[in-house]
């Protein structure tokens, strides 16, 4: 497999008119007339440049500072909708003395320009590191907008199978979903993968980079800076937002119980606030797993189907957690399919 996925979104174009159709127009008028039109025509285009700018400029994103160097943007509690412009996950960067490490990229091209207009704000020094903590779309779809950039990007030596096995259906739900807005917006896989633990330095800023077992993806991993003692943890962490299965629930519970180990001073999770009191957050994350499983092993033991567990498992959760309504049953039945056969 090619260490770079690209697939390029499908959109419409309009021709112009060939030479073929504009050439016998233009030998049918004066001289003098010729001049005219063309005059006229420049002049309009002009006209119409000047009022409509750019058109791949993006405004910058909204940042936050969690520690000297560390930028993070938070995304929408939501699902993916034209009206947050699939903006849902959290992302940043991290600004060493040499360069600059982006850390996620949003959901689509559009947004991951307007995080490299962010990250130019802050400063002209160039991106060496983009850096995608798991496979899903909201994180993925704006590293097209670095590609000039020419940095490596990094990720789980487990991600770019992932990208490539699940693209179509990625693509499919972003047109479906956003339209016109996901214009251009593409995959670009890993060129540079992580298994287990890696060094990146950006300069006076040492990166540890850790992949994880399967939690809630196969390919998660998570970028702690040491200067600042800060964790930026993907989707290994939701807050508020209800944790989302599409890995392990076993393997997620295993993981919580290492990233407290960490004990890192700042946290930047994958969704919901940033920088948010990270024991009492992740223990909240840590509740609702543990409750998913230990219900969910109970249906299994009492002979329920997986229908039965779905409808009943986890109900008393339904006022914690935003999302509830979209994802907890499909973690129902993740766990169960999971579960179902444990020894």
């Amino acid at each position: 497999m090619s260490d770079k996925v690209r697939v390029n979104l499908v959109r419409s174009t309009t021709r112009a008119p060939g030479r073929e159709a504009f050439i016998p127009q233009m030998c049918a008028i004066s001289a003098r007339s010729r001049i005219k039109a063309l005059s006229f025509t420049w002049h309009a285009l002009l006209l119409f440049a000047l009022l409509v700018g750019p058109t791949r400029a993006e405004p910058p994103l909204s940042i936050q500072q969690i520690a000297p160097g560390e930028y993070a943007h938070r995304g929408h509690d939501d699902i993916a909708t034209r009206a947050n412009r699939g903006d849902i996950a959290n992302v940043g960067f991290i600004v060493g003395t040499r360069c600059v490490a982006v850390i996620d990229t949003g959901g689509t091209l559009a947004e991951g320009r307007a995080l490299r207009q962010a990250v130019r704000k802050i400063t002209p020094l160039p991106v060496c590191y983009v850096i995608n903590t798991h496979m899903h779309p909201d994180h993925i779809f704006g590293n097209a907008a670095f590609v000039d950039d020419h940095p490596q990007f990094v990720g789980s030596v487990k991600l770019a199978q992932a990208e490539a096995s699940r693209v179509e259906n990625y693509l499919r739900a972003l047109n479906r979903e956003l339209g016109d807005i996901a214009e251009g917006s593409e995959i670009i896989g890993p060129t540079q993968t992580v298994d287990g633990s890696a060094m990146l330095d950006l300069g006076d800023r040492p990166l540890t980079l850790r992949t994880w077992q399967t939690a809630h993806t196969n390919n998660d991993l998570t970028v702690y800076d040491e200067k600042s003692g800060t964790l930026w943890t993907g989707d290994l962490l939701f807050v508020r937002c209800i944790p989302v299965v599409d890995g392990s629930v076993v393997g997620w519970l295993d993981d919580i119980a290492r990233i407290k180990q960490m004990n890192p001073r700042h946290v930047v999770p994958g969704h919901g606030p940033l920088d948010p009191p990270w024991q009492q957050s992740l223990e909240a994350e840590e509740q609702y797993l543990a409750g998913l499983a230990r219900d969910v092993r109970e249906a299994i033991r009492r002979g329920a189907t997986i229908q039965q567990a779905v409808d009943t498992v986890g109900l008393d959760q339904r006022d914690k957690w935003l999302l509830y309504e979209i994802y907890h049953r499909r973690n129902v039945t993740a766990a169960y399919a999971e579960l179902e056969w444990e020894q």
